[in-house]
């Protein structure tokens, strides 16, 4: 019988990047379920019972601490052991703790093939020692020491204030990349997308601006614009066009980016 996998993301892109190298690494592992957020997936878990969850750690509705701790909770079913749980995340602090326990494993994004396979390689030896471990007393401290991992990580991510965004996970062409937020020079919004430009590249989110107002450092990035945020470091003049309108340069680009009424006091004086 083949191994059983739910992925949860809330990001679709990476559920189907991560799914297509499971695909590589794991040709025979079945992806039977896909959950966005941490809710989903304690359903799905509960349902399905399967083999192991993938869980990125920053979820809505619930994060993947959160999320694994109830999945860790659930009542055994014909004596089948509960999920083994793999964390995908940028937030490496909280999963290198966890992989130090030898409890879960963590996968960082993007899911990079080399990587993925160490962690399949551990989980398919993990799996495989289950049949020995029935009705020992191994499996149940793994679960005690599951359980003790989790508690400690969620007094981590509750007592801890979400800091300002670090990294973005972008399209570029067919690939997600994680793009350093220093390198970002500005972020244009339009109805669907997010436009990330940074000096190399351009890249595209679906996070919209009011969204990453709050979490980007306020001092770093200015919102001149309501579909606009600029890099300060990046601001290389402002200048005003034939009909009066405040327009922003940018280091080293053609771009011109207009100020709205509602934030021309940003420059007041220019």
């Amino acid at each position: 019988m083949h191994p059983r996998a739910v992925i949860a993301d809330d990001e679709p892109l990476m559920r189907s990047q991560l799914r297509a190298r499971l695909a590589e690494v794991w040709p025979e592992l079945e992806i039977v379920a896909e959950a966005r957020n941490g809710i989903e997936v304690v359903e799905q878990a509960a349902q399905l019972r399967p083999d192991l969850v993938f869980l990125d750690i920053r979820m809505p509705g619930k994060s993947g601490v959160e999320a694994a701790r109830e999945i860790a909770a659930l009542e055994p079913v014909d004596d089948a052991p509960l999920p083994e749980i793999v964390f995908v995340t940028a937030f490496d602090q909280y999963a290198i703790e966890a992989f130090e326990q030898g409890v879960v494993d963590y996968v960082l994004k993007p899911a990079e093939r080399e990587r993925l396979q160490v962690t399949v390689d551990r989980i398919r030896n993990r799996l495989a020692q289950r049949a020995t471990q029935a009705g020992s007393g191994a499996a149940g401290a793994a679960h005690e020491a599951l359980q003790q991992l989790l508690e400690r990580l969620q007094g981590q991510l509750s007592g801890s204030t979400p800091g300002h965004l670090k990294w973005i996970q972008a399209t570029v062409g067919q690939q997600i990349q994680m793009i350093p937020i220093d390198e970002v020079l500005f972020f244009v919004s339009d109805e669907k997308y997010t436009r990330v430009q940074t000096a190399q590249q351009e890249a595209l989110i679906r996070k919209p601006i009011k969204e990453l107002i709050a979490e980007l450092d306020p001092n770093h990035f200015w919102q001149i614009h309501r579909s606009t945020l600029v890099n300060a470091r990046a601001i290389a003049g402002v200048s005003r066009d034939f009909r009066g309108r405040q327009l922003v340069s940018i280091k080293g680009r053609p771009d011109k980016l207009e100020v709205s009424r509602s934030y021309s006091h940003l420059f007041r004086g220019m």
